[in-house]
């Protein structure tokens, strides 16, 4: 690229007289030239070298014959000598005319010269000046914790990345001091940072933004039930069962344990569940209630001649014929003395047979069984007692009418176990007729109090 090239104006005047030969010198030079005054002649001004930053972009500056080139640096440049000592024996713009023959002996100049490199450029083998790669030759002065980055001509002494200059020292940036580069947690280190997450979270894609962990579908943590909310999980255990300490496993719940009336007979704890389980003679009605089994109707043991009675939580086989001599069967369950047989004179006219079942520890006092007469005489008077079986007052016979009485039980009973107790109705006229009849009541105390 020639940015300014000016050729020396060569003006010539020349003054002749009849007797001598005068020379007239102007001292005046053309643009891109300056007066010698030693030569007596202009010559070409360099202005590569007094013009401050001559090229731009890079390019490099090449005086040339009144002005100078700007040139790409790998440009090759080729002088002439012999033209450019011709330019400068006519570059004078008054130049003096001297009559002295040329030498023809004079040697003919290099055709070439060796270029003058600026600073920080060397002579290529092409006779070039290029860039001194100070950074990689080691010229440079760069401290150990800065880098070295080469420049046309020159080169710079920076920071690494993550540090910035602090007089003469590279510093470390505290990236987490300056605007929010992570979502939760910001960690400083030597040239750098990265980003942590709360617990429950885990770094995006961008290595900066924190999205929620699915906990119950990445590693479901949980024994049995487990629900993701936002950063955690929450555990439940199913029906029967509770969470441990850990809040994580699940731990069987001993229903049989949080409550003693949760069954009426037994508790069985189960993985998860609990089942109510009743003794012999009993079954789980409701799935907590025990209910007696009447084994009279379902699994009848007893023999033709026998009855059976069913009881709480069992069953007893009765003869069907409980007379003995003297005394007769005359219906179900009643026997009586023959009034012709003398032996019955003394005894009691009837004997009745009733049997009945209780419950164990029964609340007392307690109503159980009621007596009355099923024949009533005009002008009689109807005593009751108890004859027999109250060798203990368990009992109390409580007349309530001129016909009736209550049997009362006043002492509380525990089975399994068998009462027999004899119930006396006394009969007596205004002619003092006396007759009795007897209640022979079986009471079976059950083993339950249900």
């Amino acid at each position: 690229m020639l940015t300014a090239m000016f050729l020396a104006a060569l003006i010539l005047i020349t003054v002749h007289s009849q007797e001598t030969e005068e020379t007239i010198t102007y001292t005046q030079c053309t643009d891109g030239y300056e007066w010698d005054p030693v030569r007596q002649r202009c010559k070409d001004i360099d202005e590569c070298e007094i013009v401050p930053d001559a090229c731009k972009g890079g390019m490099k500056c090449v005086n040339h014959y009144g002005g100078y080139l700007c040139l790409p640096r790998t440009a090759q440049i080729i002088v002439n000598e012999r033209e450019e000592a011709a330019a400068e024996s006519t570059s004078g713009r008054n130049n003096v005319i001297r009559r002295t023959p040329a030498d023809p002996h004079r040697a003919p100049p290099n055709p070439t010269h060796q270029i003058q490199c600026a600073a920080g450029y060397e002579q290529s083998d092409h006779n070039v000046c290029q860039d001194i790669d100070e950074c990689a030759t080691g010229t440079h002065n760069c401290r150990a914790d800065q880098v070295c980055v080469n420049l046309r001509g020159s080169f710079s002494c920076q920071c690494p990345p993550g540090y910035q200059k602090r007089g003469d020292q590279c510093v470390d940036i505290d990236e987490c001091t300056l605007p929010p580069y992570c979502h939760h947690r910001c960690v400083n280190t030597p040239g750098s940072y990265y980003c942590q997450c709360n617990a429950g979270f885990q770094l995006a894609s961008n290595n900066h933004t924190c999205v929620d962990i699915n906990e119950c579908d990445a590693n479901n943590p949980c024994a049995q039930q487990c629900y993701n909310i936002l950063g955690s999980f929450i555990c439940q255990c199913n029906p029967g069962f509770e969470l441990s300490s850990d809040r994580i496993n699940c731990e069987d719940t001993d229903e049989c344990r949080t409550s003693s009336y949760i069954c009426q007979y037994q508790c069985v704890n189960e993985p998860g569940k609990f089942s109510c389980v009743c003794p012999e003679g009993y079954q789980v009605v409701g799935g907590r209630t025990c209910q007696d089994i009447n084994e009279c109707e379902t699994t009848n043991e007893c023999r033709e001649d026998e009855i059976c009675w069913n009881y709480h939580g069992g069953f007893r086989c009765y003869p069907r014929n409980p007379c003995q001599e003297p005394y007769v069967l005359t219906s179900e369950n009643r026997c009586v003395c023959p009034v012709s047989n003398a032996i019955c004179r003394e005894l009691p006219y009837s004997v009745v047979y009733k049997y009945m079942s209780i419950r164990s520890d029964r609340t007392v006092p307690s109503d159980i069984f009621q007596i009355q007469a099923t024949t009533i005489y005009p002008n009689t008077i109807n005593t009751f007692r108890i004859k027999s079986g109250n060798e203990n007052g368990e009992f109390y016979l409580r007349q309530t009418s001129a016909v009736s009485a209550m049997l009362v039980l006043v002492k509380s009973l525990s089975g399994p176990r068998e009462h027999i107790v004899d119930l006396e109705m006394l009969t007596v006229n205004s002619l003092n007729y006396r007759t009795s009849s007897v209640l022979r009541l079986t009471i079976i105390v059950g083993p339950y109090a249900f």
